[in-house]
């Protein structure tokens, strides 16, 4: 339940059945034999079947109320059809900026321990930027903004432009934010690595600070939260 909402405030359960159809370019769900529909009110369907499996747990999942905190697939496939699906190049064009700071390139200065391990493993997937699209990036100390090399960030772009669909363009800019990385995103777009890689990856940082003072209940919890999001990102990027 998000901040601040009262239970007694959600939707009450309207419904007894879930169950799947398919639709016009995929699959779409049905609550007691009729259609879902966003809050747009626009058919909510998918083109994955593992897609609408996800959402059609998430809605047989609710009991006395409806919490949308607790049904990321679903958030996640609203935004799509009334925010991206018929445009979906500003998104697109968003995660391009995006690659400009990207987290792999800002590091630790000390403690050593924790620079060593950001350059064992966040430099194989520089590395594979490089091979791969001819990504050579430029590294700096801190959070001081650093200019990377123009040839680097349109071969990026270019890579990204060949991504046309916006279920994946969604779920790349979901992936990018929460890791804080678009290399990360892109790396498990493209297969390079599996959500659950790239989420230690995004995460190293706060792991490290963790091992060294411990966890917050509080803060493992919306970590949880987030890594749902994730997850259900990577259904539409082919590496749940």
């Amino acid at each position: 339940m998000t901040a601040g909402t009262n239970r007694s405030e959600l939707p009450k359960r309207f419904y007894q059945t879930v169950t799947l159809a398919e639709a016009a370019g995929g699959f779409s769900i049905l609550l007691d034999g009729r259609p879902v529909k966003t809050p747009g009110r626009r058919p909510l369907a998918v083109p994955l079947r593992e897609a609408a499996e996800t959402l059609a747990a998430e809605w047989e999942a609710q009991r006395e109320r409806i919490d949308p905190a607790r049904m990321p697939m679903t958030r996640l496939v609203n935004t799509v059809i009334e925010a991206i699906a018929d445009d979906p190049v500003p998104v697109r064009d968003d995660i391009g900026r995006y690659v400009e700071t990207d987290l792999l390139f800002y590091r630790a200065g000390s403690p050593e321990r924790l620079a060593q391990r950001q350059r064992e493993r966040w430099d194989p997937i520089l590395d594979w930027a490089k091979d791969s699209f001819g990504g050579r990036f430029v590294l700096a100390e801190g959070v001081m903004h650093v200019a990377q090399p123009p040839a680097s960030l349109e071969g990026f772009r270019s890579r990204l432009a060949k991504i046309n669909d916006p279920f994946r363009i969604a779920a790349m800019h979901q992936a990018t934010t929460l890791t804080g990385s678009a290399l990360l995103a892109l790396a498990v777009a493209e297969g390079r690595l599996s959500a659950e890689e790239a989420w230690s990856l995004g995460h190293l940082d706060e792991d490290w600070n963790i091992e060294q003072w411990g966890a917050d209940e509080d803060a493992a919890a919306r970590r949880g939260q987030r890594w749902e999001e994730m997850r259900v990102a990577a259904v539409f990027l082919g590496r749940p």
